[in-house]
């Protein structure tokens, strides 16, 4: 036989396919496809970004919004533009197209959060911390590269995994998983920390109906009617099958409807899970859970510098204000710890009403550490704006830590609001009581029967809490004396011996550690809400040394808030001897016979006996969430390739046993011209079928002859048997039998199965679940 006429379609050729279809919009029917090509793309970015509006909802601003936005966009239109490209080119476009939003996403991050330090060290910083610090952050979180890093990143996969399977595969459900895993991932991040999201899923779920509901296919009479062409009895047989086939999905659709609708409307009005409490926030050190035992240190070097402070910004006539350190609320009877929670927090802090009639002074200092040691970070009550540094706040007490720790040199600003009550409704205000207070009001086991009874005696002669809390403080300060040589301790035996312990002995005199410590014990067994601050009094602006660091007492009002007391001695007034107000019981032995510790108090009891409320509820810490993200996305994978392959054989069995002899044989030539790309030898469209037989042989014999050991080669006479049976459908339509399409299904499985072993192992493994033969176009 001479030249063969071109053959390289598994049908006869149809010219009405190909043609351009002008009612589709005009010459060529451009802007019809275009229409066709639109909906799904858009569908996907919106599914995408709506995800990100969704995690928004727990941000401080909408930076995030924007960004996970821009990932959205950016990773379906590089599917969209690269869909022409071979399939290993699109993941590596991506992730480089990935790499350079990252980036700018970061700098806007820094940029919008004030961090100091370069893109790299800010990068280098997010991506070893953007887990925890996203689950410890502090609602409402601050947009910053630790907290934007992993959702841009997770939206531009998302968006890169679901143009791949939507776009290049047309398998547009299928396309949707990756959205709709995004989208679940928001809801389960933001948990209870935000209202339903109903506006945004609602949208999700019509935005994701839209894209199914349009047509992708190409116009023409093909496409509107896909049995168009098969005989009358055929037509109806497949437009049956059609219809039985909707009918069941439907009938499966509603009846999953109806069993899981009572079940997701059931959850509706339930909590969601919160996963914060799974992983365990920033920590401190037991110098920053303990500072009021560092008083005595700075007392015996008063000349310390231990900060600089410039104020900016604040009332003038108010006076330099008072910096805080620290707030401690929990007493065990041997130490004050600070007990708090920390969370990563923004540039800008939670807000708090402030308390009826109370005046409020905005303050603004930048503050250079010098000496200072630890976590703690200070910062005049109340802050609401930290820039320079990244920290961490406690909201219930706002206690400031830097979870790096201070440096020398280290420099920031605070913007606070401090607050002075009313002093007219102190007088005549209440105090809380109540589960909501029991952790201010506790007083722990053991408390000497000597500070029972004088906080008795404070409280039988003073009936209004004001009263009372004024009464202790000036006890304090007329009896007792300041030196900076006490030794430190705070305990229930160090507190006996400040109170009763005899002058001469070195009792009754003490820093403001044991004046603050003395208040809030026996304001607490006078039935008062207490806690101790640390902080620093600075008498101006500029150097805070050792001198100026103080320990105060702080008493809470209903309808007021916590009030500051001053215990202290004044400076021009001698104390009078306890024994002069306080008359133990007549049972009890004379003072004089009370007697004085052997051993002086241990500077810092053992916390242990105290209770460590630093600890959450128990669960699987941030290395199981990693691990079982990892493990998610594996399974996410392995199930993608799974489906692919599926889908592969479902095609190849379509191929070679559904239809008549003549389709069974086109699609057996199909098998083998598709084999043939998948091993990189692409057949054109201008070839006979005589010269795909030849290059079909020449690949395999190159194939096998790379290959060692080599397996039994097809034989070549076989392939050109395929060639002239398809030259037989295609010439002489009819003509066909059963036995000739049984022969052909028996040759291309031969031959894809021989091509397939003379692969390498790996490309083995890829040639079931390439998506290509199910897009490239016959």
């Amino acid at each position: 036989m001479g030249r063969d006429p071109p053959v390289v379609t598994a049908t006869p050729p149809r010219p009405a396919v190909d043609a351009p279809a002008a009612p589709d919009g005009g010459p060529g029917g451009v802007p019809a496809r275009v229409l066709r090509a639109v909906p799904v793309p858009l569908a996907l970015i919106v599914m995408i970004a709506l995800a990100g509006v969704v995690l928004g909802r727990v941000y401080a601003d909408p930076l995030l919004t924007r960004l996970t936005a821009g990932a959205a966009v950016g990773s379906v239109l590089v599917g969209v533009a690269a869909r022409r490209l071979p399939s290993w080119l699109v993941a590596p476009l991506s992730v480089a197209a990935l790499t350079g939003w990252t980036l700018l996403s970061l700098r806007l991050a820094a940029s919008h959060a004030a961090l100091p330090g370069g893109l790299g060290e800010v990068a280098a910083d997010a991506a070893r911390n953007a887990i925890p610090r996203l689950l410890t952050a502090m609602i409402p979180v601050e947009p910053a590269p630790d907290t934007v890093l992993v959702p841009v990143v997770a939206a531009w996969l998302t968006g890169l995994a679901a143009a791949e399977v939507a776009l290049r595969a047309g398998r547009v459900l299928l396309g949707y998983l990756p959205p709709v895993l995004l989208y679940a991932g928001a809801l389960y991040v933001v948990g209870p920390n935000a209202g339903p999201a109903v506006g945004p899923t609602v949208v999700f779920a019509a935005v994701a109906a839209v894209g199914l509901a349009v047509p992708a296919g190409r116009a023409g009479p093909a496409a509107a009617d896909p049995v168009a062409g098969l005989a009358p009895a055929v037509r109806a047989a497949v437009r049956l099958r059609l219809l039985a086939a909707s009918a069941a999905g439907v009938t499966v659709v509603i009846a999953l409807a109806a069993l899981l609708a009572p079940v997701v409307a059931g959850q509706v009005d339930a909590r969601p899970v919160d996963p914060r409490r799974y992983v365990e926030p920033p920590q401190v050190e037991s110098l920053d859970e303990n500072p009021l035992i560092r008083i005595s240190g700075w007392a015996l070097n008063p000349d310390q510098k231990l900060l600089d402070v410039r104020t900016e910004a604040g009332a003038a006539d108010a006076g330099p204000p008072r910096i805080r350190l620290a707030v401690l609320s929990d007493y065990d009877g041997v130490t004050w710890r600070v007990g708090a929670t920390y969370r990563n927090a923004g540039r800008i802090l939670p807000a708090g009403e402030p308390a009826p009639g109370a005046t409020t002074d905005p303050v603004r200092q930048e503050i250079t550490v010098a000496d200072l040691t630890g976590k703690l970070l200070p910062a005049v009550p109340t802050p609401r704006e930290v820039t320079g540094a990244r920290v961490a706040y406690d909201p219930a007490t706002g206690t400031l830590i830097r979870p790096e720790g201070l440096a020398p040199g280290l420099r920031y600003t605070v913007a606070s609001v401090r607050e002075r009550p009313d002093m007219n409704l102190i007088s005549t205000a209440n105090v809380p009581a109540g589960d909501a207070v029991a952790r201010v009001l506790r007083v722990a086991d053991g408390a000497p029967e000597q500070l029972r009874r004088l906080a008795t005696q404070l409280a039988e002669e003073n009936g209004a809490p004001y009263a009372r809390a004024t009464a202790i403080a000036d006890f304090l300060a007329e009896h007792y004396r300041v030196t900076a040589d006490a030794p430190s301790g705070h305990a229930y035996p160090n507190l006996a011996f400040f109170l009763f312990g005899p002058r001469n002995g070195g009792g009754q005199r003490g820093t403001s550690e044991q004046f603050a410590a003395s208040f809030a014990v026996l304001g607490r067994l006078a039935g008062l809400p207490t806690r101790v601050v640390v902080g620093f009094e600075p008498k101006a602006d500029g150097p805070v040394r050792a001198a100026d660091a103080y320990a105060w007492p702080e008493v809470l009002f209903e309808g007021v808030g916590w009030v500051p007391f001053d215990p202290m001695p004044r400076p021009d007034e001698q104390p009078r001897p306890v024994e002069e107000d306080f008359r133990p019981k007549p049972e009890d032995p004379p003072p004089s016979e009370v007697p004085a510790p052997t051993v002086e108090p241990t500077a810092t009891p053992p916390a242990a006996a105290g209770p460590d409320r630093r600890r959450g509820p128990g669960g699987p810490g941030t290395p199981v969430l990693v691990g079982g993200g990892v493990g998610g996305l594996v399974l996410l994978v392995a199930g993608l390739l799974l489906v692919l392959a599926a889908l592969r054989r479902s095609l190849t069995r379509t191929r070679l046993a559904q239809g008549d002899p003549g389709r069974r044989i086109a699609g057996a030539w199909r098998e083998l011209t598709d084999a043939l790309r998948l091993a990189g030898h692409r057949v054109g469209a201008d070839l006979s079928a005589a010269e795909v037989a030849g290059r079909a042989r020449h690949a395999l014999a190159e194939a096998q002859a790379a290959q060692v050991p080599t397996p039994q080669p097809a034989s070549g006479g076989e392939v050109d048997d395929l060639a002239g049976l398809l030259n037989q459908v295609a010439f002489a339509p009819g003509t066909a039998t059963p036995h000739q399409a049984e022969r052909a299904t028996t040759l291309a499985t031969r031959y894809v199965a021989a091509l397939r072993a003379a692969r390498p192992g790996w490309r083995r493994l890829l040639w079931t679940v390439h998506p290509g033969p199910l897009r490239w176009r016959r």
